[in-house]
């Protein structure tokens, strides 16, 4: 179990450093100021949360940060979503995210059920 534990953690950040590094090639403008910056840190949350959960005090407050990490996922999503609005030149990049963070939400939930 901790192989596949530490293999979603390295499966998170880079995540998170693709997010980044696809974003910050994104034009500067009020329509991307905002939810660049939103996609860049539910990205990262999800990591961050999912470590959380790897050093959790007990059972609960492992499904809680599971669960916190699950939303950060889910928020991801719905920012690349409206970056993906705003960019639709940029679709061949932005896809594959929305789906990875897709699998990632589904592998947190996975996770979650069988725990609870």
């Amino acid at each position: 179990m901790m192989a596949k534990e530490f293999g979603l953690e390295r499966r998170t950040t880079e995540f998170a450093k693709v997010v980044i590094r696809e974003c910050i090639i994104l034009p500067r403008n009020p329509i991307n100021d905002r939810p660049v910056g939103q996609t860049v840190g539910a990205s990262g949350s999800i990591g961050v949360n999912y470590r959380e959960a790897n050093d959790a005090l007990g059972k609960k407050d492992f499904i809680l940060r599971l669960k916190i990490a699950r939303r950060e996922a889910k928020e991801s999503f719905h920012w690349l979503e409206s970056l993906l609005e705003a960019n639709t030149t940029k679709e061949k990049a932005i896809k594959p995210l929305l789906r990875e963070v897709e699998e990632l939400k589904n592998i947190l939930s996975s996770i979650i059920l069988k725990s609870e």
